[in-house]
């Protein structure tokens, strides 16, 4: 492996650390805002806030039904399954951590609806709606909710340059976004073309389904379901949406292509705990991660890292760490890469995601940073200060200020 020097150890501005410094200020407990005021211990946490929305109402469940003057009256009906939603925020689809609920949290607040804030879908089978029929005619019956879809970005703690030239930390929109999917609760009922109902409701969307106007809705019929073509038609259409959207999760993105070499700066780091002896300690072996280890003669450089392919954009530092003693880049397993704490390990340097990282900087004179993972969007910390503790992902970092780091100079 080859370390070649970069000119952008100039522009990038990284300052050397002490070797005792101060330790993290606690974390701030006002609320997360764009341009809001926070602190050091705030470096290595994320919080989210919501780019768009849009509310579909959506039917999940739907049957066709003729009511003759002889079958009125109390019926169960079994409608067909009409579309499937799935809770997701973010790439891996997976609601288990703190930011994903802090996301739909925000979004059910924003929009002032009661969405599900864990992961959850609706029913994928055929349920029963059970109706008083009060009159014959041709009824829709339904099941359905509104969809509510959009994007999410991120607020990271970061250094800003003032007017005056002086310098303070505050909540930026950080690089990493995304997209979420929520429904609110679940609505049955029945329908028939000569209602008046609201537009843009869950039951305007059952009537459309009926196809008010066609040879099947004008017709006389026996009592029970009558097939509608648009509703065939349109749940078609939703299993293969659902369908393209699951190939794109389960595909993953192919091996990483390998470098013959990196563009890495000439300094070299420790990744500290702040004024403390532990700091990131790479592993020997392939199927360990990368621990919190006290630096002594038998460390062989396990401790020391590199900042290679260096970019930055709007003071946020992008990079690949590469690790002196194993030779490795820091990655996040591509196997747990969706899972809340996954441990971080080193794996041979390419062309991934899962190896890059943001670095969110204290203001110069010091050198706090906090890490996240350009794939995942995930914070790096620990559990707790204890030798030989794993460094983990967490979905909002820690929020009591664990997640924050040094960069020492060797």
């Amino acid at each position: 492996m080859a370390c070649a020097a970069s000119a952008a150890v100039a522009t990038v501005g990284l300052a050397v650390s002490p070797a005792a410094a101060a330790p993290a200020a606690p974390a701030t407990t006002t609320q997360a805002e764009p341009g809001g005021a926070c602190t050091a211990a705030d470096l290595g946490t994320r919080h989210p806030y919501i780019k768009s929305s849009e509310v579909t109402p959506t039917i999940t469940h739907f049957k066709g039904w003729y009511v003759t003057e002889g079958s009125t009256g109390t019926q169960s009906v079994n409608t067909s399954v009409q579309t499937t939603i799935s809770v997701s925020v973010g790439l891996t689809g997976n609601v288990e951590g703190s930011f994903e609920f802090e996301t739909l949290g925000k979004v059910g607040a924003s929009l002032g609806l009661n969405v599900q804030v864990n992961y959850t879908s609706t029913s994928s089978t055929s349920t029963s709606v059970t109706w008083n029929f009060r009159n014959p005619g041709y009824y829709g019956l339904y099941k359905g909710t509104k969809k509510v879809t959009g994007t999410y970005g991120s607020l990271n703690c970061n250094r800003v340059q003032q007017g005056d030239g002086s310098w303070a930390l505050k909540w930026i929109e950080g690089a990493d976004t995304g997209s979420y999917t929520t429904f609110t609760t679940l609505e049955e009922g029945a329908v028939r073309c000569e209602d008046k109902v609201p537009a843009n409701s869950i039951m305007r969307k059952a009537q459309d389904l009926l196809d008010c106007g066609s040879a099947t809705a004008t017709a006389k019929h026996p009592a029970g379901p009558v097939p509608s073509a648009k509703a065939a038609e349109a749940g078609h259409e939703a299993e293969k949406a659902a369908k393209a959207e699951k190939s794109v999760k389960t595909t993953g993105s192919p091996a990483p292509a390998t470098r013959a070499a990196l563009d890495c700066q000439p300094a070299v780091y420790k990744i500290d705990v702040p004024g403390k002896p532990l700091n990131w300690s790479a592993p020997l072996l392939a199927n360990d991660g990368i621990r919190l280890r006290e630096s002594n003669w038998t460390s062989a450089h396990l401790d020391n890292w590199r900042l290679c392919n260096v970019t930055e954009r709007n003071g946020v530092i992008e990079a690949s760490l590469w690790n002196w003693g194993n030779g490795g880049c820091a990655t996040v397993p591509a196997d747990i890469a969706n899972q809340e704490q996954a441990y971080l390990t080193t794996a041979t340097c390419g062309e991934d995601d899962l190896q890059r990282f943001y670095i969110y900087r204290d203001v110069p004179g010091s050198s706090k940073i906090g890490v996240q993972n350009k794939y995942t969007g995930f914070m790096m910390g620990h559990d707790r200060y204890a030798d030989g503790e794993l460094i983990r992902q967490y979905s909002s970092g820690r929020q009591d200020g664990t997640g924050t780091y040094t960069l020492t100079g060797v």
